[in-house]
């Protein structure tokens, strides 16, 4: 493949490495060109294009990248139709994503044009959920460097979701004086919620003193009737030969770890009796916030096995959130109200239910409506605003001057909302902890109600979606933490943040803040509705 500056009329075939416009038409990036688009672009006064020229060996970016993604061997997953060269594949079911990395390694070595990245080993997924993503980077390769990465995943299952198996689970509460029953029955709830998620289901609860002798008896009845057993001790394990472990044992089980390398979770105790797996949780694990404990329980539910040198490796990447309502915190946690939360301000659209005219333009009472939003994206506590400028830039940049905006310029904003979230993600600082997605064409949305998304995000410790709402229906403007920078960067077309927050697992927190949540204007009928008047 030969790529750069062809000279116009020597560019039919060619795949445009930019968006270009020739005259009223707009041919998009990665646009092969016929005839009658050379034909335009002479028209339009252009006299060369920055394209690719395919070599007769080549073969297209979708081609190969679709060619990759078949001669892969998954379970559980299934691979998307190619598009700009990308094959994403999805989890069939939930469950527990395992991978070959030393197979997807060898495949990222081939060539730097063929790129494969996936979820962490071990990451529980749900159904839907993206596991992995095939990208071509440049819009052709050679096949003799597709029929290398085939052959390697010929070696074997490449990756797969081992699925959530419906398991029976009883529970052992221990019970020290002064114990609270509503402490107990809480830890109930909280474990029948982290089964339910897996398809598993609770069956019994046996509550005793926290004792060697009253614990073994239990663990044998328990076992003896369920897949698995849970023991929550009223006090923290101290000693390998403390109360839990020495129940396993004192029951004819045995103990397979005690203690692993995950905080929360270090006071964690694996064991077997009767060929059932025992479970000492620790402390944390009365918390739904995640912990070692889920980390093994989610692998023995999905049907994978776990052992004390499984245990021994959790330590990279085992230093989890803390918990706030852990009784020794490992620091104090950092205040809250310092969490920065950037606004991504989208007003790069084309307005083309309009029929011509740019709504951004419109006037509300006087003034743009894209500045009036901007002016209240800066009113409100966010750290500061990036404005995504696409169509008609220059005439929304005169809209804006004179305000303390930063402006990110988005020259594929014809290829779909995804380009305009990438290019506004991308220039928010290294310091800031969420990104509040702020649709240009939205009147109804005050300062406000900008703020008290913010709240509600730093409320919850950064970690969470917040979502704006109107009487429980989900709307716009979306918060969308740190955490969800990285799959931005794997949107394609006009999928938007709505996308990520199904995606993704994460927990969403809905904030109801009026019909502002819900009243876009992209309609003539609807913008005059709002009180808006188009502009020529």
């Amino acid at each position: 493949m030969k790529f750069g500056p062809i000279p116009i009329d020597q560019a039919e075939g060619a795949v445009l490495a930019h968006a270009t416009a020739a005259g009223e038409r707009r041919l998009r990036k990665a646009h092969r060109l016929g005839r009658d688009d050379i034909a335009a672009l002479k028209a339009a006064g252009v006299a060369e294009v920055v394209a690719a020229v395919l070599a007769p060996d080549d073969l297209g970016e979708d081609t190969a990248a679709a060619t990759i993604a078949a001669a892969m061997s998954h379970r559980h997953i299934e691979a998307k139709p190619a598009a700009t060269g990308r094959v994403n594949l999805h989890a069939e079911t939930a469950g527990i994503f395992t991978v070959d990395a030393g197979m997807i390694d060898a495949i990222n070595a081939v060539d730097p044009a063929i790129t494969i990245a996936t979820l962490a080993q071990h990451a529980p997924v749900e159904q839907g959920q993206m596991v992995a993503t095939v990208k071509i980077i440049p819009f052709a390769v050679g096949s003799a460097l597709v029929d290398q990465v085939a052959k390697i995943c010929a070696g074997g299952e490449i990756f797969a979701v081992n699925a959530y198996r419906p398991v029976t689970v009883g529970v052992i509460q221990t019970v020290l004086p002064g114990t609270k029953p509503s402490v107990l029955d809480k830890t109930l709830r909280v474990t029948e919620a982290r089964l339910a998620r897996s398809g598993g289901r609770l069956t019994a609860e046996h509550r005793t003193p926290h004792e060697i002798g009253p614990v073994a008896e239990a663990a044998i009845a328990l076992a003896r009737d369920n897949d698995m057993v849970v023991i929550f001790g009223a006090s923290a394990m101290s000693d390998f030969a403390d109360v839990v472990p020495a129940a396993i044992e004192r029951a004819g089980g045995a103990v397979v770890r005690a203690g692993m390398p995950v905080d929360p979770g270090n006071l964690l105790v694996l064991g077997t009796l009767g060929g059932k797996r025992v479970i000492g949780a620790p402390g944390c694990a009365r918390s739904p916030k995640e912990n070692g404990f889920d980390w093994v329980l989610d692998r023995l539910i999905a049907g994978l096995d776990v052992t004390a040198g499984d245990i021994a490796g959790m330590g990279v990447g085992g230093l989890l959130m803390e918990i706030p309502t852990r009784p020794q915190p490992r620091e104090p946690l950092p205040a809250k109200n310092r969490l920065k939360v950037g606004i991504v301000l989208l007003a790069a659209g084309r307005s083309s239910r309009m029929g011509g005219p740019n709504k951004l333009m419109a006037l509300f009472d006087g003034q743009p409506l894209v500045r009036r939003t901007t002016e209240r994206a800066l009113a409100s506590k966010a750290s500061g605003t990036i404005v995504v400028t696409g169509h008609q830039r220059e005439r929304v940049r005169a809209a804006l001057s004179g305000l303390d905006v930063t402006f990110a310029d988005n020259p594929d904003f014809a290829d779909g909302l995804s380009t305009s979230l990438k290019a506004g993600i991308a220039y928010l600082p290294q310091d800031v902890a969420g990104a509040l997605i702020v649709l240009g064409d939205m009147p109804g949305v005050a300062s406000g109600d900008l703020d008290r998304l913010i709240d509600a995000f730093r409320k919850a410790g950064g970690n969470s979606v917040v979502r704006a709402s109107h009487e429980g229906k989900r709307g716009n403007p979306v918060l969308l933490p740190r955490s969800l920078f990285a799959a931005v960067a794997h949107l394609e077309g006009d999928t938007g943040a709505r996308h990520l927050v199904e995606a993704e697992g994460l927990d969403v927190i809905d904030v109801e803040i009026g019909e502002g949540a819900s009243v876009d204007v992209d309609t003539r009928d609807a913008l005059e509705d709002a009180g808006g008047v188009l502009q020529d």
